[in-house]
């Protein structure tokens, strides 16, 4: 027999049932209350992630100097510029860089970025790099080292003191073949474009390539002439670069190149023109400038200008400057060429040391005071009726 009492209240079983289903409404609405929120999040997450991109950062409008080193990893790229207040979220710049594919695109520099762009025009930014500046420069033809080095400084290519330190670097000077104390003549002058800033060691290594360029195609252009001219003379290519210089100092007139070269070898080479001196005072004025010894000559000359408050060398040079056998560039005083080249000579010049004219003249002289030609004479007498002639009556 069954035990009614045992039996369940269907008065309790069916409130049980109404609980529980009440229990899995509620609970179903939780859940979905949850994922309709997780949603929303998920929704307004996904809309700040595709926007961010595009959200200008909330700056000030000035620019940031922001510097990215070489090697420089892309999170820490991206922190730097949230540090420097370039961006926000760096995380979320890093996931843009890498949906972009573009974490290793990153270029190093330094760089001024304005704080109200995008994250999108901050990565286009560091991506493209800095835009180096450069500088168009002309090297004139005849100037020494110290001039073109004032030159490439006042342009912002590199300090004048650094090239010069590097110029005189005996190191520097052996691993390009150089011989003597400076690269004085081995620079040569053209126009060129640097960047602002650049390397001393690049900017002197490339006027010495192109020098070497030069040089090569002027010894294959006058290859006879230049083999029996170093034969008779016993010269080396470096004698033939000074004499070189000598010839861009001596020579405006372009047409007078060859005759001017020509007139220095015969003094050189000729039994009769004794003793053997070029006598040129340009190469007392080097001696006077450019070398780190100094006579006390050319200390007292580089007083004067000075004092005159002009840059040295102004002066003229007097009576003590060309008695000073103490200047090894005193070409009135030593017989020969000087230690070295006294300027950056151009291809002309180059060309016409060469393959000089083959006249007989021993001297010339300016036909006026700033005149682009000379008048040349085979004697003594006739040069001193030239002298005469021009510049006694120069005004």
């Amino acid at each position: 027999m069954v035990d009614e009492s045992q039996q369940p209240d269907p008065a309790a079983v069916a409130a049980a049932k109404r609980r529980s289903r009440r229990s899995f409404w509620i609970a179903l609405a939780i859940v979905l209350g949850s994922l309709a929120v997780a949603a929303g999040v998920v929704a307004y997450f996904l809309h700040r992630a595709v926007s961010y991109p595009d959200e200008p950062h909330a700056g000030s409008g000035r620019d940031v100097e922001v510097e990215i080193a070489p090697g420089m990893s892309f999170p820490t790229i991206a922190t730097r510029l949230a540090e420097r207040g370039v961006i926000e979220r760096p995380t979320w710049f890093r996931m843009f860089a890498m949906w972009r594919g573009q974490t290793a695109d990153v270029r190093p520099g330094k760089y001024l970025i304005k704080d109200t762009l995008t994250p999108r025009e901050v990565l286009a930014i560091i991506v493209t790099g800095v835009k180096e500046a450069t500088v168009k420069v002309t090297l004139p033809e005849g100037e020494n080292m110290l001039e073109l080095f004032r030159r490439l400084e006042e342009a912002k290519i590199a300090p004048a003191a650094e090239l010069e330190a590097l110029a005189r670097d005996r190191d520097f000077l052996a691993k390009y073949a150089i011989p003597g104390d400076t690269a004085d003549g081995y620079l040569f002058p053209d126009t060129y474009q640097f960047h602002v800033g650049e390397r001393p060691i690049a900017v002197l290594q490339r006027l010495i390539t192109r020098h070497r360029e030069i040089w090569n195609q002027a010894i294959q252009k006058s290859a006879r002439e230049a083999t029996r001219l170093k034969e008779r003379l016993g010269w080396s290519d470096r004698d033939l670069l000074t004499l070189a210089s000598i010839v861009e100092k001596e020579a405006i007139d372009p047409g007078e190149r060859p005759r001017i070269a020509q007139v220095f070898i015969n003094r050189l080479t000729s039994s009769s023109f004794k003793p053997r001196r070029l006598e040129t005072d340009p190469t007392i004025r080097y001696g006077c400038l450019v070398p780190k010894e100094k006579s006390p000559p050319c200390v007292a000359w580089i007083e004067l200008c000075t004092k005159a408050g002009k840059a040295p060398g102004c002066e003229r040079l007097r009576r003590a400057q060309l008695d000073d056998k103490d200047n090894p560039y005193n070409t009135y005083q030593h017989e020969g060429l000087p230690p070295g080249p006294i300027s950056n000579p151009g291809r002309k010049s180059i060309e016409a040391t060469l393959a000089p004219d083959g006249s007989e003249y021993f001297y010339f002289v300016a036909t006026s005071k700033n005149a682009r030609t000379h008048a040349f004479a085979r004697t003594i007498g006739e040069h001193k009726r030239n002298v005469e002639k021009y510049v006694s009556s120069d005004p």
